[in-house]
């Protein structure tokens, strides 16, 4: 990716060549993975796309990171823990409507944000995807429900606090917020502008239960 992200450590690792080996930037290079696999998708991005944009050959690659579905398993912790942070950020707000808030408007910034592909990765990556990527299509999945999960939890400490109404259904709230993500991946990957998005978020916002 063109804007680097914060927080990992750099690694530099042998680039195998015919000639001397070369040394290359590991984190640098899986974030032009990254960004590959967020533009194409799984099955969209080929080898080629893949070692022309990290700019190592395909047995360094292999050796560095593993076959493609290693490679792209390493893109999404990469996207988890970066561009994606904002929504573990968010469940240390203070209360349930201001963890939607930092997260729906956080989804908005990250999906609209010139530096990266538009849309989120975790929900884009392998939407059209054959059997070959089931396995792919599989873990993303899981990852999404862990969100919910995460959500859904948050939510019942919010209504054990008080902070939501009993009559509210915490597991049926983190859905809510889930598919409101989803919506926004793919108005944002349709080309939907930032403000666009934002209006959608208040409507959103407006009908969060109250206490």
């Amino acid at each position: 990716m063109e804007t680097k992200i914060k927080g990992h450590a750099r690694k530099v690792s042998p680039s195998v060549s015919r000639g001397r080996p070369r040394a290359f930037d590991a984190d640098e290079a899986l974030d032009s993975a990254l960004r590959v696999f967020w533009q194409k998708g799984y099955e969209g991005a080929s080898l080629p796309d893949l070692t022309l944009a990290m700019g190592i050959n395909r047995p360094s690659m292999y050796a560095a990171f593993g076959n493609k579905e290693a490679l792209f398993r390493k893109a999404l912790d990469r996207y988890m823990s970066g561009p994606a942070a904002y929504v573990r950020k968010a469940l240390d707000e203070p209360t349930a409507r201001k963890v939607v808030e930092a997260v729906l408007r956080g989804a908005v910034d990250q999906m609209t944000d010139p530096r990266n592909p538009h849309g989120c990765f975790a929900v884009q990556g392998a939407l059209a995807c054959g059997d070959a990527a089931d396995a792919v299509r599989k873990e993303l999945a899981a990852r999404r429900e862990a969100g919910i999960t995460a959500l859904h939890r948050r939510f019942e400490r919010a209504q054990a606090e008080g902070d939501l109404p009993k009559s509210s259904k915490p597991a049926d709230l983190a859905r809510y917020v889930a598919t409101i993500i989803h919506g926004l991946s793919v108005q944002a990957s349709g080309g939907a502008t930032r403000a666009q998005l934002r209006g959608v978020v208040e409507l959103a916002l407006r009908a969060w239960p109250v206490n």
